[in-house]
């Protein structure tokens, strides 16, 4: 059979299983995966397989559905088919639709599902796919087997001879796979699930309206553009909630939202289940709206718009709110503060926060909205903090000296355990009380968007400095939910712990 005869729609594919079991003459045998890297296990896997009935189809994950991490996969879901297709053994190969095989058994129906002996514990799938998979082969009625040799992985062979990290980040990973093994960073994932959380902060509804551009203007030295469509994410404090949601095993949140266009209805909607609000409302004011337009071909952003009334609460309303900090934080292990300085967050509200908290995690940010002038220095203690460099500068009023002792000494200024110091495409160091300071590069190899990141790597950052993670850990940790972060547009999305995970498996693979 020619090879690109076995490369055939999953339409096709369906109908060409349905007829040789209409048939019943043949066995139809199914194998399902990545296969980024083919190789000789695959190869082996395929053979063995094929051995176990009369015909065999293979359906791949598709390109948006490989969530191996940044950079993944490798090549894309028809070069991955193609390869595949000229193994004497396959004889067919289509394309899946679904993010994993239980919808494809269903339709298909195999004889036999053939995974890999690597596979054969399934308790010890921590995405519990594996079990899903199992249970749809019972009731279809197909046979669930493994194959029996040696593993190999895609992935340990594409991070040691195709990675896409610059030398010194791959050897970077070399020495801390000698330090941490993968189980050892997953540990404090799955502990975060033990955490109750508690998160404070600005809402900020993020708006991104797209155009594209039409030149110079006529009449004026300025740039026109003409509107395309628009997007609106939960940013700010509402970011950092849903990042903690998706790991915590429960997060209650107490923002300020605006009486006027409050938006309250789009914000319940848009926060993960296990986000638990608590609204204060400010009078006469609006949600705070931060309106980018952004060229939609580059995400260029072109101008940024805030609609705000950073007053604040009345007296009444923060007398409140410091109220039900006192009564409520003390039942939570970690209280979050994502001060973005506009108002939601007053100075009453810091003291109850840093008196009451049990551990208090706090990322603050300088921006056009507060005109530079919030730092972390507004806080007088915190048990963890993280924040961006720029930040760091203006608070030490220094833009310098070596990064080292700035973070040391902001470190012991507010007596942080952890204090740690996002530096971009450098990735971030953190630093402790005994001045002891780690630095940890940047993974992410493909930037859509920045927005969002800091927020994502601190919420959960801040959850493994709780879980007493060494600082390199927690560096670790943050550095790798950024890297995904930055593939996201906005807050579009949060990072999924089960992406962590298998980003943190595939990596230090």
């Amino acid at each position: 059979m020619h090879n690109n005869k076995k490369i055939v729609s999953f339409e096709d594919l369906t109908a060409i299983c349905d007829k040789l079991k209409a048939d019943g003459k043949k066995k139809v045998v199914l194998c399902h995966g990545c296969f980024d890297l083919l190789h000789i296990g695959h190869i082996r896997y395929f053979k063995q397989a094929k051995q176990m009935g009369d015909i065999l189809v293979v359906t791949l994950s598709p390109d948006c559905f490989v969530d191996k991490g940044p950079g993944r996969p490798k090549f894309t879901d028809n070069l991955r088919a193609e390869a595949i297709s000229s193994l004497d053994s396959v004889d067919f190969v289509a394309i899946n639709q679904w993010e994993t095989a239980e919808e494809t058994l269903r339709i298909l129906q195999p004889h036999v599902y053939v995974k890999g002996s690597d596979f054969k514990n399934v308790e010890a799938d921590s995405t519990g796919k594996l079990a899903l998979e199992e249970k749809v082969c019972k009731e279809i009625g197909a046979e669930l087997a493994f194959t029996r040799d040696i593993v190999f992985s895609s992935t340990n062979l594409i991070n040691r001879f195709f990675s896409s990290f610059p030398e010194e980040v791959q050897s970077y990973l070399n020495v801390f796979r000698k330090r941490y093994s993968i189980d050892d960073v997953l540990n404090f994932i799955h502990r975060m699930s033990e955490l109750k959380v508690f998160v404070i902060g600005d809402s900020i509804l993020d708006e991104y309206r797209y155009c594209h551009s039409l030149g110079a203007s006529s009449k004026d030295p300025l740039l026109a553009v003409q509107y395309d469509s628009h997007d609106m994410f939960a940013g700010g404090v509402l970011a950092v909630a849903n990042h903690a949601g998706n790991f915590a095993k429960s997060v209650r949140l107490a923002t300020v939202i605006g009486e006027k266009d409050s938006h309250e209805s789009f914000i319940r909607d848009h926060l993960s289940s296990g986000v638990k609000p608590h609204f204060f409302i400010q009078e006469n004011a609006p949600t705070l709206i931060k309106r980018r337009y952004v060229d939609g071909y580059s995400m260029t952003k072109l101008l940024e718009i805030y609609v705000m009334d950073d007053s604040g609460l009345s007296r009444e309303k923060d007398l409140e709110l410091c109220e039900f900090l006192k009564e409520t934080i003390p039942d939570y292990d970690i209280v979050i503060s994502a001060d973005f300085g506009h108002g939601a967050i007053s100075e009453n509200v810091r003291e109850t926060l840093i008196e009451h908290a049990p551990f208090l995690a706090v990322n603050t940010q300088a921006n056009a909205g507060n005109k530079r002038m919030h730092t972390i220095s507004s806080y007088k203690r915190a048990d963890y903090a993280s924040i961006a460099e720029p930040e760091l500068r203006l608070d030490a009023r220094n833009l310098k000296t070596d990064i080292r002792p700035l973070t040391i000494d902001a470190c012991r200024r507010l007596g942080c355990k952890q204090f740690v110091v996002t530096c971009g495409k450098r990735g971030s160091c953190v630093a402790t009380l005994d001045g002891s300071f780690v630095l940890i590069p940047a993974f992410a190899s493909k930037v859509v968007d920045r927005v969002g990141s800091g927020d994502a790597f601190f919420a959960i950052s801040a959850l493994a400095a709780y879980l007493n993670a060494s600082p390199e850990m927690t560096g670790f940790i943050g550095n790798l939910v950024g890297s995904l972060a930055v593939e996201i547009i906005g807050n579009q999305k949060s990072v999924q712990k089960d992406s962590l995970e298998k980003y943190i498996t595939s990596i230090l693979k």
